[in-house]
C-alpha cells in the first residue's frame, strides 16, 4: 500500500436515503461509487460557480468526521485497519440521534445538530482513540496544513497528540456542504440550501448509524467508502 494512501472514519448516511441524496447532489459526488453527481443548476440569486464553491469538500464526500484522515503506520496494513473497524462497529453503544440545522460555521455552510449530544460526542471520542494506533506521524506538510491563526492553544496541542485540532471537547459534529464563502453571500446560499433541504424531506431527526471507513488513494483522488456499518460486507475499491 502506497504511503500516500489515507484513510478516515466518517459518518456517511445510507446511500439510498434522502439525506445522502441531498448531500451528494450538493457536493456533486457520490463517495460510495466514486461517480460525479449532477448538482444544483446555476442560480441568478447566487453569483458564484457552484462547482467551484463545493470543490474542496467534494474530495471528501458527504460526511461528518469521526476520525480525521490519516496515513497508516509502516507496521500496519489495510486488513488490520478493516478488522479494527469491524470490532469498532460491533461494540455495544447507543445510537446517537441529532435534530439537524443548516448553519454557517466560520466561512462555510454545514448541517449541524441543534444541540450537543453526549452520546454523539462519546462516539467521536471513541473513534479518535481507537484508530489513532494506526495513524502514522504527521509530516511537516501535514502539520502545516492543519495550522492556522484561529486555533486555540488546546487545539494546537490536539494536533500534536491526535493529528487533528477538533477532538474531544473541541469536537463539533458537522456535515460540510460548501467551501469558504464571502461574508456577503453566506445568507443567500444558506437560504437556498435550507430550501433544498426542506424540499428533500430531511427535516427530521437523523440517527448517526452510518459509520464508514473510507480510503483516498493519493492526494489527487477523492475519498471512497470501503466499509460501512449499514452494508453487509467491506469491499476493496481501487
Amino acid at each position: 500500500m502506497s504511503a500516500a494512501v489515507r484513510y478516515a472514519v466518517y459518518f456517511v448516511p445510507a446511500r439510498h436515503g434522502a439525506l445522502y441524496r441531498f448531500g451528494a447532489t450538493t457536493l456533486g459526488y457520490d463517495c460510495y461509487t466514486g461517480d460525479e453527481v449532477p448538482s444544483w443548476p446555476a442560480l441568478a440569486s447566487i453569483p458564484m460557480d457552484w462547482i467551484e464553491l463545493t470543490r474542496e469538500p467534494r474530495s471528501y464526500g458527504f460526511h461528518a468526521t469521526l476520525k480525521a484522515p490519516f496515513r497508516l503506520r509502516e507496521d500496519c496494513n489495510e486488513a488490520d485497519l478493516v478488522a479494527e473497524f469491524r470490532r469498532f462497529l460491533a461494540a455495544p453503544r447507543d445510537i446517537p440521534t441529532i435534530t439537524p440545522s443548516i448553519e454557517v460555521l466560520e466561512e462555510f455552510i454545514a448541517i449541524v445538530p441543534q444541540r450537543r449530544n453526549p452520546d454523539l460526542e462519546a462516539l467521536a471520542a471513541a473513534g479518535v482513540r481507537t484508530f489513532d494506533h494506526f495513524r502514522a506521524p504527521m509530516t511537516a506538510q501535514e502539520r502545516a496544513r492543519r495550522l492556522h491563526s484561529k486555533l486555540s492553544d488546546h487545539q494546537l496541542e490536539n494536533i500534536e497528540r491526535w493529528g487533528y485540532p477538533y477532538v474531544f471537547e473541541d469536537f463539533r459534529f458537522h456535515m460540510t456542504l460548501t467551501g469558504r464563502i464571502p461574508h456577503g453571500q453566506q445568507a443567500a446560499i444558506r437560504s437556498f440550501l435550507q430550501q433544498q433541504f426542506s424540499a428533500s424531506d430531511n427535516e427530521h431527526p437523523i440517527p448517526i448509524d452510518g459509520i464508514a471507513l473510507l480510503r483516498q488513494q493519493d492526494r489527487n483522488a477523492r475519498f471512497r467508502v470501503i466499509c460501512h456499518a449499514l452494508e453487509a460486507e467491506c469491499v476493496s475499491k481501487s
